[in-house]
């Protein structure tokens, strides 16, 4: 009885999505055009639910590139419309299209000087007939059995919030690292904000040996710089190859006298390489792909001679996972 229940809610809520989609027309392409040419911001409104839903869309927008906010009906007709300027594109959400407070500032929307869209589920509505655009999100039913409560409503109208984020988002042109400048804070941010050349050592910290150097020498560096790793370097300074704990490991376990061993004769040639300029979400993407825990990095796609290493622990501790 529960899970049919459950069930049943979310097949109203997908069919209500598809026609969604089926009814997207020019209205549409007239609403993003309109908010692409605006000359201010994006002010969503709505009260109860369908208030909630415009502030969970004025936020998309306002972290996917377009400036918005929400502005609360109710507060709107004691003052808050001052917030209101001309050059704006008002979105107001009612499903019947008459909610009171909705109704009562519309007049004022338009002697301010402000465009608006409509989204509503009556198109012969008050609201509807307001709109310089009317964006339907009407449904043939309520995901409530009693018809009641905004179910399937709001999920239509979070989708159409969520459509118009995401065309407006690929019409500016806006990337990753536009999204990442809107969100500094917490992983999100750091993943698309910290770049290898953030995270990397160089200078003294950078493990060198030359091809020629004894193991006894390269084993101090390895040890010293802690990242249990040298890179092995050419007369010109181009990195030739590399030298892990775990190669010193396997060369003891055949039995070999490494400490009189030039450092060329241990060495893994091709070493895995990255790019100053590249995310360092990048750089963990590489070491886990192929199970290492450093990558020598570089100035640019060109050059083979390293400017710093990175290392897995690194990436960890500054939260990139």
């Amino acid at each position: 009885m529960i899970l049919a229940e459950a069930k049943r809610v979310v097949r109203v809520e997908a069919d209500a999505l598809l026609n969604l989609e089926a009814s997207l027309n020019g209205e549409f392409t007239r609403a993003v055009e309109m908010i692409l040419g605006a000359t201010g911001r994006v002010v969503v409104t709505g009260m109860g639910k369908s208030g909630l839903i415009g502030a969970k869309i004025a936020s998309t927008m306002a972290s996917t590139g377009t400036p918005a906010f929400f502005l609360h009906p109710a507060e709107g007709i004691h003052g808050d419309l001052g917030m209101i300027m001309r050059g704006d594109v008002v979105i107001a959400i009612s499903n019947s299209g008459e909610t009171d407070e909705l109704v009562r500032i519309l007049p004022i929307v338009k002697r301010l000087g402000a465009s608006l869209i409509a989204m509503a589920g009556n198109p012969a509505s008050t609201l509807a007939k307001s709109g310089d655009v009317f964006l339907d999100i009407s449904v043939k039913e309520e995901a409530c059995p009693l018809g009641l409560a905004p179910t399937a409503s709001t999920t239509v109208t979070l989708a159409m919030g969520d459509a118009l984020a995401v065309a407006l988002l690929v019409s500016r042109g806006f990337k990753a690292e536009d999204f990442a400048m809107f969100h500094p804070g917490g992983t999100l941010g750091r993943r698309l904000l910290l770049k290898v050349e953030d995270m990397m050592h160089t200078g003294d910290s950078l493990p060198l040996v030359a091809s020629e150097t004894l193991m006894r020498e390269a084993l101090f560096t390895i040890t010293s710089k802690g990242l249990g790793i040298t890179g092995v370097t050419a007369a010109d300074g181009t990195l030739i190859g590399v030298i892990t704990d775990g190669d010193l490991r396997r060369a003891l376990g055949r039995g070999l006298d490494i400490i009189n061993l030039p450092a060329s004769a241990l060495m893994q040639g091709k070493p895995k390489r990255i790019l100053r300029d590249e995310l360092a979400a990048r750089a963990l993407q590489q070491m886990e792909k192929y199970s290492i825990t450093s990558l020598f990095v570089f100035g640019d796609a060109t050059s083979e001679t390293p400017v710093g290493i990175v290392h897995l622990h690194d990436l960890l501790k500054a939260g990139i996972a």
